[in-house]
């Protein structure tokens, strides 16, 4: 075999590689998600975005559904304006009134949706929707928000696998908010980190990795580089065989 064979196949080997990782990492968090912006605490009140990132090469969101639990109600939803994006609340009854306040609220949000009105989210792009809610439920350790996420070309991805504690992640997972223990003034969201970023629009893939994926990126470039390396090394080794032959 010569060297220019040999170097040619290393290359092959190296490029396939970094290529099945990189794709790999991509499925691992390229799903619509729920991020709060500070502390989502049980009684009390929290901003959270749905963060909804486009999977396809050659189409664009133009709608998200979020189904609310009926099971654990949020009392109230304050959907945040999104630039060409309409948003609509839908409202259902509830089986057991909640006490908001002193007051008896019969019904409680049920589905929120937003729908493109002159924005999409295209190929390498993402889009996160802010909403207030509250009150958060009590009796609840996470709320499972069912998602619904429709491209303009008619495709729908059902984002509503709820996950199990111990198990593999599901391909199609729903957006899961855990609820922490509440604590002194937990009627109010704790601020958000030192670092975050407000939701302002589309963001390109060429932008800063936003906090939820930077480590797995990190690890990511991590393996792409062990693996070059080691196809350097190979080639080395080979080459100064060849050349004492």
């Amino acid at each position: 075999m010569n060297t220019t064979r040999m170097s040619s196949r290393l290359a092959l080997v190296g490029g396939t590689a970094v290529s099945s990782v990189l794709l790999l990492s991509s499925a691992a968090y390229a799903h619509v998600t729920v991020q709060p912006q500070g502390e989502a605490a049980k009684g009390g009140y929290a901003t959270v975005n749905f963060k909804v990132p486009n999977e396809r090469d050659n189409a664009s969101t133009v709608k998200l559904e979020v189904t609310l639990p009926m099971d654990h109600p949020v009392a109230s939803v304050m959907p945040q304006p999104v630039p060409g994006w309409t948003v609509t609340v839908e409202k259902a009854k509830l089986a057991k009134p909640l006490d908001l306040h002193g007051k008896k609220i019969t019904e409680a949000p049920s589905k929120i949706t937003w729908t493109a009105s002159g924005s999409k989210i295209g190929p390498g792009q993402f889009q996160q929707f802010p909403v207030s809610l509250g009150r958060l439920p009590e009796d609840a350790d996470q709320l499972v928000f069912k998602a619904l996420q429709t491209y303009d070309n008619k495709e729908v991805v059902r984002w509503i696998e709820v996950p199990e504690e111990g198990a593999a992640e599901p391909d199609s997972p729903a957006p899961v908010l855990k609820l922490t223990a509440a604590g002194d003034g937990a009627h109010g969201a704790k601020p958000a980190a030192a670092g975050t970023r407000p939701a302002d629009g589309n963001a390109s893939k060429t932008e800063a990795a936003p906090a939820d994926v930077s480590d797995p990126t990190a690890r990511v470039l991590g393996v792409v580089g062990i693996l070059v390396g080691a196809v350097g090394i190979v080639y080395g080794v080979l080459a100064g065989r060849r050349r004492s032959a």
